[in-house]
């Protein structure tokens, strides 16, 4: 069997203000209708023995991933990984996982796959997986090089042993300047890192455990003492924390003896940039690229993304601009690296802007920061049909709710109720569009929104001085 193991991890700062640390770039409809996540899983359609993937990701980001996941058929797994520790330790959790699972005879191939890269040519990529398969279940450590078609210096290399559709690896190569990357385009054997690979479970934890054997046991640790529901994992976080932090190329593959490279010429960009972007996009016939309501007169070269608003402009010429409900980022397209850098300011100076947007999305609905009026805040929360929100107290302020769509319940917590607990009495109050509820301040508190519609309303944070006036 062939196993996909989506690594969904990153937090896509460079593509900020769309992507953020809780709402990532591979969770968002980036180059196509479809989030880079549920592409990645696309793209595997017609390979031979296809298992249903395993998705390693940050557990902030599990409700995003289920969600995406779900119309394409569930994870046979969801691993939460508790703190980042880079991609060898999440391979790591995954192989250790279906060895638990295995049979002794059993050792499907992991096909390790970034859940944020763009692939244009879907089928030329199943057809390096194809060639790539002999080798990995013969027990080598398999890699994917991108034939490079201009002298890149923002990617890692790997020099190839031969000309050959699989080759033995002569050489990892860091990101070299722009005359070596020329010498290296010109000598045709050398290929860009892609970061995908293809490698029997059982042969890579072996190869783990010679050259790192802490983290093998610092994740066998970590799923010892797991917490399981279902198809999610929870990761033990004390023991993940204690896990060494390293990439699968430092750690294994530029040790091994036994790693091999399938070039491939697939349409491949990891899209670390908003010029990036720019250049997998559809472009008009002056070469703008435009997403949501915008309007351009005169512009060219140009990536727009409009969220919530109109966006016009006119006169632009190699110009990023892109607007979300909470932020707006203008750039020059050859600068579009600096976006990095507006991050590292907005965190130092304590912005919610540069990790989540004002909507964010739980296991049970979204809630969203819609305003803050003349002392009172304005909250608007959805509950999906069937779920129910985690109980809520607030000691200080009134809280007011209206309905606006669909139907559910208002259940009033005792102090004993915990998230997971059955309802408590008394009996739940039921809820429908139009309904107006007052609950003062110390009331404990949860939602329930009724199978099908769900439940919609909006919550209005009271001060004491606003109370009693409305």
């Amino acid at each position: 069997m062939l196993v996909p193991l989506v690594l969904s991890g990153g937090s896509g700062t460079r593509l900020w203000p769309l992507s953020r640390p809780l709402h990532p770039k591979q969770l968002l409809p980036l180059s196509s209708e479809r989030t880079m996540l549920q592409q990645t899983v696309d793209r595997l359609e017609g390979l031979d023995a296809l298992a249903a993937p395993i998705v390693v990701c940050n557990a902030r980001h599990l409700a995003l991933v289920q969600a995406q996941l779900h119309a394409q058929g569930p994870a046979q797994a969801v691993i939460l990984e508790p703190v980042g520790r880079n991609t060898a330790p999440a391979v790591a959790l995954a192989a250790l996982h279906m060895q638990e699972a295995a049979s002794e005879d059993d050792d499907p191939l992991l096909l390790v796959l970034p859940a944020d890269h763009v692939i244009l040519d879907p089928a030329a990529f199943r057809a390096a997986i194809d060639r790539g398969r002999p080798a990995a279940g013969e027990g080598k450590l398999v890699t994917f090089g991108v034939v490079p078609d201009r002298p890149e210096t923002g990617y890692g290399y790997i020099r190839a042993a031969s000309r050959d559709p699989v080759a033995a690896i002569a050489q990892f190569v860091e990101k070299p300047d722009r005359a070596t990357a020329q010498g290296y385009l010109e000598a045709g054997d050398y290929y860009w890192n892609s970061g995908m690979f293809l490698l029997s479970a059982r042969r890579y934890v072996q190869e783990l455990r010679r050259f790192v054997p802490a983290m093998v046991q610092a994740c066998e640790q970590a799923l010892q003492r797991a917490l399981v529901h279902g198809p999610v994992v929870h990761v033990d976080r004390q023991s993940f924390e204690a896990c060494p932090s390293d990439s699968i190329d430092y750690a294994v593959m530029e040790k091994t003896e036994d790693g091999m490279v399938v070039p491939m010429d697939v349409g491949w960009n990891d899209v670390g940039s908003w010029a990036a972007l720019h250049d997998v996009r559809p472009h008009d016939d002056r070469g703008n690229t435009f997403g949501g309501d915008v309007v351009a007169v005169d512009c060219e070269q140009c990536l727009i993304q409009s969220s919530h608003r109109l966006v016009t402009a006119a006169g632009l010429r190699d110009t990023v601009v892109v607007e979300t409900e909470d932020a707006v980022l203008v750039v020059p397209r050859d600068r579009s690296q600096d976006v990095k850098t507006i991050v590292q300011q907005l965190k130092a100076d304590g912005r919610p802007e540069a990790t989540g947007h004002r909507a964010q999305i739980a296991q049970w609905g979204t809630y969203r920061h819609v305003e803050d009026l003349d002392g009172r805040a304005l909250w608007h929360i959805t509950v999906g049909g069937g779920q129910r929100t985690p109980p809520e107290q607030h000691a200080a302020w009134d809280r007011r709710l209206v309905v606006t769509a669909g139907a559910g319940q208002l259940y009033l917590a005792s102090e004993g109720d915990n998230e997971g607990d059955d309802p408590s009495t008394p009996k739940p109050q039921p809820l429908t569009a139009g309904d107006s509820v007052q609950l003062p301040a110390g009331t404990r508190y949860y939602l329930a929104g009724d199978e099908g519609p769900g439940l919609s309303v909006v919550a209005i944070d009271l001060p004491p001085a606003a109370t009693s006036a409305s």
